[in-house]
């Protein structure tokens, strides 16, 4: 993470970048496989840097660049792309460790996590924001939302459990038309075999979550890390006994919680209600 500061991710600068990224690969006579290895990332990050759904970061160019031989065409085309409202330093770093992450676990009570966000539900919740994000932002903060989804597709993806208030999957976030397609993709992820799937009922009369919504990742040195955002900010913690007291938080959401099956007959139940 040598960069302060992240630049904008809309869609022409990331295909841009990704397509110059294809052509240096071919010319040097690598495939994205061997790429990756040589650059130590799965080769489905390349394959997402390529088509533009990730953008290439500057430490990364600067090392593709020394593997392709470009002469830092690569870190010059990263470097000269235009600033914009940048993410959170904090932010950057989640991001950084979520895309790693052999294990997440994640508790929300307000909306889906993005990790299970469609493209139409993810740009309904950004023209919630007050105050409003343009049109050009908005695609930014899209585009980067998305491509964090392209860790579900790795090879081996990492081991994901979710926990969800009912409330969620109730607002009708978008209108009825997002509101049906979300519960659908709801409703099909929930059938992978890397995710597990539960749904916090309504009318408890206590449970673990009241202080809100939190993430909990382990990395591939086994090291744990948890992520909260609020109205007044964002949380990275790394500290042992904090990070103990959000996983034995979890571990009682999950026994309060509906189970995986109880969590598929009622996503059914929503769906044939519509």
């Amino acid at each position: 993470m040598h960069s302060k500061k992240r630049r904008p991710k809309n869609a022409s600068a990331m295909k841009l970048v990704g397509a110059l990224v294809a052509r240096f690969r071919e010319a040097a006579g690598l495939t994205q496989r061997e790429l990756a290895e040589r650059v130590r990332l799965h080769v489905e990050t390349i394959s997402s840097i390529e088509v533009g759904r990730r953008a290439l970061k500057p430490d990364l160019a600067r090392l593709m660049d020394r593997i392709l031989d470009t002469k830092g065409a690569l870190e010059t085309a990263v470097d000269n792309l235009p600033e914009v409202d940048l993410y959170p330093t904090r932010m950057e770093q989640f991001i950084d460790l979520e895309r790693e992450a052999i294990a997440i676990s994640w508790y929300e009570n307000q909306v889906l996590p993005g990790l299970l966000q469609t493209e139409n539900y993810a740009r309904a919740v950004f023209r919630c924001r007050v105050p409003a994000y343009n049109d050009e932002v908005l695609s930014e903060r899209l585009a980067e939302r998305l491509a964090r989804q392209d860790i579900l597709r790795r090879k081996v993806p990492p081991a994901i459990s979710f926990i969800i208030s009912e409330t969620v999957v109730r607002d009708r976030i978008g209108g009825d038309e997002v509101y049906a397609e979300t519960l659908r993709h709801l409703r099909s992820c929930a059938d992978l075999p890397f995710i597990t799937l539960q749904i916090l009922p309504l009318g408890l009369c206590a449970h673990a979550g009241l202080n809100g919504p939190f993430i909990i990742l382990e990395t591939p040195d086994d090291h744990h890390v948890a992520y909260a955002e609020t109205q007044r900010g964002i949380q990275l913690v790394a500290e042992p006994d904090k990070v103990g007291a959000l996983t034995r938080k979890y571990a009682m959401l999950r026994t309060q919680a509906l189970n995986l099956e109880q969590t598929k007959n009622l996503l059914d139940q929503l769906l044939g209600e519509q």
